[in-house]
């Protein structure tokens, strides 16, 4: 099958860029500069990991977003929080509606692109937190997909109900290079180690049983996973 992947430069979406490359054929792959405070740390991974595969790389601009959306992810936001992702303060880094902008645009690309299917990496851990990672809304917005083109686009998502340390060693067999991969929500030099995402990074590679190649500000104890809120 032909497939557009939605990679960002993380490392589930790289790991879903190799995953791809190995089950289809893969007409490119698609990262987003929305105005997060990360952006211009992970992007670079996704160009780099769609060259070392043969694959064209796309960069599509939302600007947009940081102007008119409200989210602390984004520059105009105010601080990422730190603590476990599951906690409710990191809602404060949901960005509205974000993967459904996204995948309405990857749609029309990857039909343009003579794709059957686009890709993305949404995994059981982005559910507590994330509305737009959910399985409900991936079905509703695949069949959106779907009817809403001649190709009948299909979205995938093969790491729905994994968590992320089984991503993290799923990646591991595909070879990934995780050092070469970005998830800190704060954009600084170096991995801060402290908020959400550095904590479920932390713990996906404690999960697999993979040595963590990541840099960290600070080691610091993780946070217990808190109560369902």
């Amino acid at each position: 099958m032909k497939v557009v992947v939605l990679c960002s430069g993380g490392m589930d979406s790289v790991t879903a860029l190799h995953w791809a490359r190995r089950e289809h054929e893969v007409a490119a792959a698609l990262s987003f500069d929305y105005g997060s405070k990360h952006n211009h740390r992970e992007i670079p991974f996704a160009h780099e990991h769609a060259a070392r595969l043969g694959v064209r790389h796309e960069t599509v601009t939302l600007d947009f977003m940081d102007r008119l959306f409200t989210s602390d992810l984004l520059k105009g936001g105010g601080e990422v929080p730190d603590g476990h992702y599951e906690a409710a303060n990191m809602q404060r880094t949901v960005v509205p509606f974000r993967n459904a902008i996204m995948l309405s645009i990857a749609c029309g690309f990857a039909e343009s692109a003579g794709a059957e299917a686009l890709v993305i990496a949404a995994h059981g851990g982005d559910h507590a937190i994330y509305p737009d990672c959910r399985e409900e809304f991936m079905r509703a917005m695949g069949d959106a997909m779907r009817l809403g083109t001649y190709a009948g686009v299909k979205l995938l998502r093969p790491f729905i109900d994994l968590t992320k340390g089984r991503i993290a060693a799923e990646g591991a067999q595909l070879g990934v290079d995780f050092s070469r991969t970005w998830s800190c929500y704060k954009g600084g030099a170096v991995h801060c180690g402290t908020c959400g995402t550095c904590v479920e990074r932390r713990e996906a590679f404690i999960a697999a049983g993979l040595k963590d190649p990541t840099e960290y500000a600070s080691n610091a104890p993780l946070p217990p996973k808190p109560k369902a809120f």
